[in-house]
């Protein structure tokens, strides 16, 4: 059997940012996902509805033997079980949950797109995908993380997280 390499980025910014992260994380692991790799934590500033609470953001590696598709049925359950209500885009949330790559596969579907459409954009996404990631290459830029990185106009507030920062929260 043939693993899949997917990238999370996993993002919070109602009640207990950290706990909503750590419990997806959890989810994700008992759903027969390996983890594999975890960024660190970042507070980041909100992206497109800024009248809204900081967010905690992370990204992660996971392998899974599960398709595209399937995979992300399980993170949408995996949301609504943490909480996670759809009112319109951009709003608040418990948790955020999105697949930024699955192997190398470009996927242009109504439900689903491959690579995530709009990381290329943003900071919180890219800054903690350099982290673990940098010379990944973007299978339709034909950039790596890093250059994506360097190239992108987001100028967002992105911090990462101390560690005396995350067991103080």
């Amino acid at each position: 059997m043939d693993f899949n390499l997917v990238y999370l980025s996993l993002g919070s910014n109602v009640g207990d940012k950290l706990l909503n992260i750590q419990n997806a994380i959890h989810l994700i692991s008992l759903m027969r996902c390996e983890i594999i790799r975890k960024s660190s934590i970042y507070i980041t500033e909100p992206w497109g509805n800024i009248e809204q609470e900081e967010f905690l953001n992370q990204v992660i590696t996971i392998h899974t033997l599960y398709d595209p598709a399937y995979l992300l049925g399980i993170l949408l359950n995996i949301e609504s079980e943490l909480g996670r209500t759809r009112s319109k885009r951009n709003a608040p949330r418990t948790i955020d949950i999105d697949i930024l790559f699955y192997n190398n596969l470009i996927v242009h579907q109504k439900n689903i797109t491959l690579p995530h459409p709009r990381m290329h954009l943003r900071n919180f996404i890219l800054i903690p995908m350099n982290e673990i990631a940098a010379e990944l290459i973007h299978p339709v830029f034909n950039l790596s993380i890093s250059e994506l990185l360097q190239n992108c106009s987001d100028k967002s507030f992105v911090k990462k997280l101390s560690r005396h920062e995350i067991k103080s929260k």
